[in-house]
């Protein structure tokens, strides 16, 4: 066997660092493809959480948006939910506006948006029960309100009817209670108050005439007003003074007399004084408490 000196061989030292730096590149070579599959990976999985945070983001802002379309389509007479639904409605304009300019997204990130939202979502349904409950309340004071006016109509229409049936009854009355007159006759007399039969003989006239019964009539003193229309056309008078009134207006009458009448049937005799007595047809009207009582068209020869 040969004994070789390793010591004195000049090619022994040089071949070991070169496996060595040979083993080092290799390392190198691995650790440098495993570092590029990591960042290959890494740049893929960063790709997806951007895609995916992208998503998240437009549905966050879509689900935002509608809920803001929501608050504005809430509307109430109430002052005071008014007022705060003013501020939720800033809240969520500036939670979009956050949202819109959010640059470093996460899963944390996202959890607190979609907990904002939540937040604005539950705050909503509560007025909207609010509104609905407040709502239902004016539609039943409403109601009430519309039946409330209803009876205080009928009950009116109820009042003006018997205030009508009262005021015709009262009207009824009234005509009912009228004193009439009846058999009314005109006597020509002479200056010695002797009955004549031509009326060119004829100094006054006597006008006779009975009060009718009326137990719905007031008893007492009465004043009559005769009222005589000549021939002529003219009301016959004893003075210019002579005028009553009946109907608002006042009207000239021919003789006055009062009785005192007690419900009973009452003849009555009135004495026209004046001038102006010839042959022609004459007509009678009695007056009696502003109430026509009585009319007649007595023909003197």
């Amino acid at each position: 066997m040969d004994n070789y000196d390793y010591g004195t061989d000049p090619d022994y030292g040089a071949a070991a660092p070169n496996k060595s730096i040979k083993g080092y590149q290799i390392i190198i070579i691995v650790l440098a493809v495993i570092l590029a599959a990591l960042s290959f990976l890494y740049y893929n999985q960063m790709s997806t959480l951007k895609q995916e945070y992208a998503i998240e983001r437009d549905t966050l802002t879509n689900r935002l948006t509608n809920l803001m379309y929501q608050y504005r389509d809430l509307e109430s007479e109430n002052d005071t939910i008014n007022k705060y639904l003013d501020l939720e409605r800033e809240r969520a304009d500036s939670l979009l506006e956050s949202l819109t300019k959010e640059r470093n997204f996460s899963r944390a990130k996202i959890r607190q948006y979609e907990q904002e939202l939540g937040t604005l979502r539950t705050v909503m349904q509560g007025y909207v029960k609010q509104i609905d409950s407040l709502n239902t309340v004016n539609e039943r004071l409403i109601a009430e309100n519309v039946n409330y006016r209803h009876q205080v109509t009928t009950q009116r229409l109820r009042a003006d009817m018997a205030e009508e049936m009262a005021d015709e009854l009262s009207t009824k009355i009234r005509r009912g209670a009228v004193i009439r007159v009846r058999d009314i006759a005109i006597v020509a007399l002479s200056s010695n108050d002797r009955e004549v039969t031509r009326a060119n003989r004829a100094a006054r006239l006597r006008v006779e005439f009975t009060l009718s019964g009326n137990e719905l009539s007031e008893p007492g003193n009465r004043a009559i007003y005769v009222r005589i229309t000549g021939p002529d056309g003219y009301v016959m008078a004893n003075s210019s003074g002579s005028m009553f009134e009946f109907e608002g207006e006042y009207r000239t009458y021919s003789a006055m007399r009062e009785v005192d009448y007690q419900n009973q049937d009452l003849p009555v005799s009135v004495y026209y004084n004046g001038t102006g007595i010839t042959s022609g047809r004459y007509a009678v009207e009695i007056y009696i408490d502003g109430y026509l009582s009585g009319s007649s068209e007595i023909i003197l020869r």
